[in-house]
């Protein structure tokens, strides 16, 4: 390791104020792994009819993203381990941007999503770092703050990303938002060259000699996979298939956790250490993140899609509506970071499932004839909701946590929530699809009907139940900080 590079000596360097040029260095490519998999949605309608797709098809899009996510989240703490926070930093933006590149000049949709898996590997590897370096950085004092501004600069790139998004589909075509990402991976590998370290979590030396666990990512893996595509088969006329693969992803978990297990009792270092889920209160974060991350990712796939094929507004309306609400998401977060110490986790978090909630239940009274204000107004709801979720989550679940166990209940947290993303835009999609055919509509038929506005209002009353059942979960987020936390 360079010692003049390490986090002591780049401390040293640049002073107190380090550790904010650090996170603003982070910041950069977190806003381009996030914009990589929200603005897409726009996109989707458009390139549907480029390839001919259904929407059973179509959301592999998302969800191809999010199922590569998962597995780049599980890896994380390994990664680092191994080469450092410059190295893998550096590593992934230069992944998310050769994948914003392949899918912008994508001929086929097999190309597609394979630039999807790229991004979304990418996006997984670097997005429980922030969590990581504001754990390890910040004293208590400053949690609530750093996360905060890091939020509110990370959700201005997808509040903004849409609406641009959507002008570039009206004027160049679907294959002009992959390249959005491009300059913020390029300045964040200068920024990474200047601030990031190329020391490890916990200020020591890369451990070149550390062995990645690869059964339990293999399983891992194709429970993702089993588990997504029989959520898809399940709309299919025979459930037969269905529910064979939802027997292998239960089997695939069975076998999962039963080897992370005996990595442990064997002195191996697990995918997924399990001691997290001893601490009572991350274990009711992890559910909370689970059910969150499905109602969260299913709504970002379901609102383009219901502007566009149930409202018929164009694809820069859209986008441009939901500019309002992103921009009230960003101030609510610099807000309520500055609470995190102040409020208990468990209120800030009911009150985020809440508002999230009555977001998604009031989405049905929109129709065709309603004004686009109160499309917006619903939309800022759920905004304000997300607002006092995305600070107080994370931090309050993993702030009992010793400190070894943080870039695992960093990785952990975020593949939950990210699992749950994955299954809640398979799930919008199906159940979508499902209640088009049963109110006798198909998205062949390029007008809109009441009976698809009503097969759209049905997925929000989904969404709405899944954030109210989030919120028994979000109620149990009690425990202190225990005393070792401050331990290394």
């Amino acid at each position: 390791m360079n010692g003049a590079s390490s986090a002591q000596a780049l401390g040293q360097r640049w002073g107190p104020r380090y550790r904010w040029y650090l996170l603003l260095s982070l910041m950069v490519g977190t806003m381009a792994s996030i914009m990589s998999s929200t603005i897409v949605n726009v996109a989707i309608p458009d390139m549907s009819h480029h390839f001919g797709l259904g929407q059973e098809r179509a959301q592999w899009v998302s969800s191809g993203f999010m199922v590569s996510s998962t597995v780049g989240m599980l890896v994380t703490p390994w990664v680092l381990a191994r080469f450092g926070y410059r190295t893998t930093y550096v590593a992934t933006m230069l992944l998310l941007m050769a994948g914003g590149i392949g899918g912008g000049v994508a001929t086929a949709f097999w190309m597609v999503l394979g630039a999807r898996v790229a991004e979304g590997l990418a996006a997984g590897i670097v997005q429980p770092i922030p969590a990581i370096v504001m754990l390890r950085a910040f004293e208590p004092s400053d949690q609530g703050r750093a996360s905060g501004l890091f939020g509110m600069g990370v959700v201005l790139a997808p509040a903004i990303g849409p609406s641009i998004g959507g002008l570039l589909v009206d004027w160049f075509g679907w294959r002009s938002i992959f390249f959005m990402v491009v300059p913020f991976c390029i300045a964040s590998i200068a920024l990474a060259y200047i601030f990031v370290p190329t020391s490890a979590p916990g200020g020591g030396d890369a451990q070149r000699g550390s062995q990645l666990d690869w059964r339990g990512l293999v399983l891992a893996a194709g429970g993702t996979l089993c588990l997504l595509n029989g959520l898809v088969e399940l709309h299919n006329a025979s459930h037969a298939q269905a529910f064979l693969l939802l027997a292998a992803a239960v089997l695939a978990l069975v076998a999962f956790i039963w080897w992370q297990r005996r990595a442990v009792a064997t002195g191996r270092e697990p995918l997924m250490n399990l001691a997290l889920f001893g601490y009572r209160t991350y274990a009711m974060g992890s559910i909370v993140a689970f059910i969150y991350g499905t109602a969260l990712f299913g709504s970002t796939y379901l609102l383009p899609v219901f502007m566009q094929l149930g409202l018929k507004l164009p694809a820069s309306q859209a986008g441009t509506i939901l500019f309002p609400a992103g921009l009230v998401l960003a101030f609510t977060i610099g807000g309520v970071g500055r609470l995190v110490r102040r409020v208990p986790t468990y209120v800030l978090v009911t009150i985020g499932l809440v508002l999230l909630a009555l977001s998604f239940a009031l989405m049905p009274t929109v129709g065709l004839a309603t004004p686009l204000a109160v499309l917006v107004a619903w939309a800022i709801v759920g905004r304000i909701g997300l607002g006092f979720i995305l600070p107080s989550l994370n931090l309050g679940a993993m702030r009992p946590l010793h400190k070894g166990l943080i870039p695992h209940g960093a990785s952990a947290i975020n593949f939950l929530r990210m699992l749950g993303g994955a299954a809640g835009v398979s799930l919008c999609a199906i159940v979508l699809e499902w209640r088009v055919a049963a109110h006798g509509d198909s998205f062949a038929n390029p007008d809109t009907s009441p009976a698809r506005l009503a097969a759209f209002h049905e997925s929000f009353f989904l969404l709405a139940g899944l954030c109210a059942l989030a919120v028994i979960a979000a109620w149990q987020l009690r425990d202190p900080p225990r005393p070792d936390s401050a331990d290394e």
